[in-house]
């Protein structure tokens, strides 16, 4: 797919669209280019984000400058304890006039769903929106209906202890594709934050790039790049350990491996290039995994974050020895 001259114009046209958005998004979300840049990556490889943040750090303007940018139909949902499946999937109601049960469909037929405050939520809602990230797709009285496509998520959740909050379980945690911490920002993004202020939403100022079909393409574009089978190895040597390292009480499942996969894919298109590279792999590793994993109590006894534990696999982990001349 990505040998013929047409189609790397095709692709190297898209790359510089989807660095636009990304630039576009930068204007509104001041001194946090690493972390939009990173959730750019996810939707690119078709995933889910899921932000762990203090409340009022910019995560629903950052929702919003990215549907404004890619001009995809955007939702918010604000999650409480009494927020119910159907509120999300959908339900029929009976109208007199036409007698008959209509469907009226929930806050997930969108192309971009901000669930706010997910670990607030009952664990029957919780899941129900995590089933839905899964599949596409909500069944409602027997009947299946596909989702608009794309379809992406950007969850967030209070940090943990907070007041009113119900944990996510691990195998939920373990569906988004990459976790985030936007954090406070530094103090000159935040004067200059404040000094912008107007009667004007920051996010009126985002400009369109491209559309949902767009993104489609590019996410096509994405899976075909091309990867060694050495770096296949590494990439799986890395998950593995997690597995048995002696700080961490529970390892990544296979499914943070097809995670990392689709994450350096991703992360080689953004750079302009049809192949994974060892650096690709490693980098995203502290993004795609950190979320499936559980310290145990030696670690805590020592004082080591889940980043610096997985650093320290990354140290300990042998890299290809073979590798295109070029690089």
């Amino acid at each position: 797919m990505l040998n013929t001259e047409a189609v790397q114009e095709r692709i190297e046209k898209h790359v510089v669209q989807a660095k636009a958005v990304v630039k576009q998004v930068n204007q509104v979300i001041l001194g946090k280019e690493r972390e939009v840049e990173e959730v750019m990556l996810t939707f690119l490889a078709g995933g889910h984000v899921l932000l762990e943040d203090i409340p009022g750090v910019g995560k629903t303007t950052l929702a919003t400058a990215f549907s404004k940018a890619m001009q995809l139909d955007c939702k918010r949902v604000q999650f409480t304890p009494d927020v119910m499946p159907s509120d999300l999937s959908g339900f029929s109601i009976y109208r007199r006039e036409e007698e008959k049960f209509v469907y009226q469909p929930g806050s997930v037929f969108c192309n971009l769903l901000l669930a706010d405050e997910i670990n607030r939520a009952s664990p029957k809602t919780q899941s129900a929106l995590l089933e839905v990230m899964e599949e596409r797709k909500v069944s409602v009285e027997g009947i299946t209906r596909e989702l608009p496509n794309p379809f992406l998520v950007i969850a967030t959740q209070n940090p943990a202890g907070s007041a009113g909050t119900q944990v996510l379980p691990e195998s939920q945690m373990d569906r988004f594709m990459v976790s985030l911490s936007l954090g406070y920002p530094a103090f000159e993004y935040e004067v200059s934050m404040a000094m912008s202020l107007g009667t004007k939403s920051r996010t009126e100022s985002v400009r369109p790039v491209f559309g949902g079909q767009d993104l489609l393409q590019m996410q096509e574009e994405v899976h075909a790049i091309y990867m060694k089978e050495e770096v296949y190895r590494y990439l799986v040597r890395l998950v593995a350990s997690t597995r048995d390292n002696p700080y961490l009480e529970k390892g990544a499942s296979p499914r943070a491996t097809i995670a990392l996969v689709r994450m350096a894919k991703s992360a080689a298109w953004y750079d302009g290039r049809f192949f994974v590279t060892p650096k690709d792999v490693t980098e995203q590793f502290l993004y795609t995994v950190p979320h499936r994993i559980t310290a145990n109590a030696s670690a805590r006894m020592e004082g080591l974050s889940k980043e610096q534990i997985l650093r320290g696999i990354i140290e300990q982990t042998r890299k290809p020895t073979l590798w295109e001349k070029g690089k």
